[in-house]
């Protein structure tokens, strides 16, 4: 087919409830991404930090092809090794809690957030307290968690129970917390709010506020988990741990999957018959999975992602004091956000035209978050774009 042809499919037949730019992908490796016409183009955003190990990862897609042709899915009503494996992975890494698997970070947080209630409806407490500029999914639930009004409008009447407190503010969440409150849900490093990063005193004072007014604290490290910071889980940088924890985007390196993790005590109220996912930790996804977790490992990608953070920071601070449209540089590990003084998209299109892909967030904050495995060469190359379109 030709690109005219697959996009007129799309017009045709595919709700058009994404802008889409013109641009048919065709095949991927590593950090780069070919069109219909062979072009290159270097993708330093990842798809939202799901590519975390560069597309079409060899030893993610040995392990893809060879759990697809043993076994794609078995109903949770029986065991496979798969599942149970990456459940291991994910709590020796963390918490040591156990594991729900579901297909997405939306499903995750819906479940994050049907747990802390079920966990407090003996008592009656049922609010959960999240922050401004939050993003946690797009179903009802999670978009009314989401502390943007524009994601709620067309959705009213929104889920009740939810208030909204500024981000990395302890005395707003202590004015909102009241008897019926059952949790404080955020996100260590917020993504669509523009690469914000929680302070450590706000963490260390909501772990203790949490343990002394009986609440629960989730972490949504759906986009900043996963290596992405430079620790396994970007919550390890503070000195705590949550009650509940969500991943998804990274952690199968394209593979639809997302997952809870909740400590024993909490885990136990998530009860037969309470919650379920069809699709929830089937063996082709798990291994997938086991093996993002297998790869971060043996090729020191946390250090890597460290390193290489460290050294697109610099060079990003270098160019804001050269480039007036720089307001700041931000973020942690490979998750860092470039503020800028004008729209932020008119940068990122342009960016795309010459060869790069980033993305375009909070309307003026762009978006780098390249693969945990990205080398200074790509680096160089896609902040020498950048450079000169900001520039020009």
């Amino acid at each position: 087919m030709t690109k005219s042809e697959i996009i007129e499919q799309y017009d045709k037949y595919v709700i058009p409830n994404y802008v889409r730019n013109p641009i048919v992908f065709v095949k991927a490796d590593g950090v780069h991404v070919w069109d219909e016409n062979n072009r290159r183009y270097l993708d330093l955003f990842s798809g939202w930090a799901v590519s975390s190990l560069g597309h079409c990862n060899p030893r993610v897609t040995k392990a893809i092809q060879e759990q697809a042709a043993t076994l794609v899915h078995m109903p949770n009503i029986y065991y496979t090794k798969p599942q149970g494996q990456l459940a291991k992975y994910i709590s020796e890494n963390s918490f040591q809690g156990q594991c729900f698997f579901c297909n997405s970070g939306a499903e995750a947080n819906e479940s994050a957030i049907k747990l802390a209630r079920l966990h407090y409806s003996h008592k009656g407490k049922y609010k959960i307290i999240t922050m401004d500029d939050s993003f946690h999914g797009r179903t009802l639930a999670t978009i009314t968690a989401t502390g943007q009004p524009k994601y709620h409008r067309g959705f009213a009447p929104l889920l009740e129970g939810f208030s909204y407190v500024p981000f990395n503010s302890i005395g707003g969440v202590e004015k909102a917390i009241d008897d019926k409150t059952c949790a404080i849900m955020l996100e260590p490093i917020q993504g669509e709010g523009g690469i914000n990063v929680a302070d450590y005193d706000f963490m260390t004072q909501l772990r203790k506020l949490c343990d002394e007014r009986d609440i629960l604290l989730i972490f949504d490290e759906v986009q900043c988990g996963m290596g992405r910071t430079g620790k396994f889980f970007a919550y390890q940088h503070y000195g705590i741990h949550p009650d509940i924890m969500t991943l998804a985007k990274s952690l199968g390196n394209g593979t639809a999957i997302g997952a809870m993790e909740a400590t024993p005590e909490v885990a136990k109220s998530l009860a037969p018959g309470t919650h379920a996912s069809t699709f929830g930790g089937n063996p082709l996804a798990c291994a997938a999975a086991v093996s993002v977790f297998e790869t971060i490992q043996s090729e020191n990608l946390l250090n890597n992602a460290v390193e290489m953070g460290r050294y697109a920071t610099d060079r990003l601070s270098r160019f804001a004091r050269e480039i007036s449209c720089i307001a700041d540089v931000r973020g942690l590990g490979l998750m860092i956000g470039i503020e800028l003084k004008i729209p932020a998209s008119d940068v990122v299109k342009k960016c795309m035209e010459a060869g790069l892909l980033l993305n375009c967030t909070h309307e003026t904050v762009i978006r780098f978050m390249p693969p945990l495995n990205v080398q200074k060469v790509h680096i160089d190359e896609g902040l020498d774009i950048l450079e000169s379109v900001l520039k020009a």
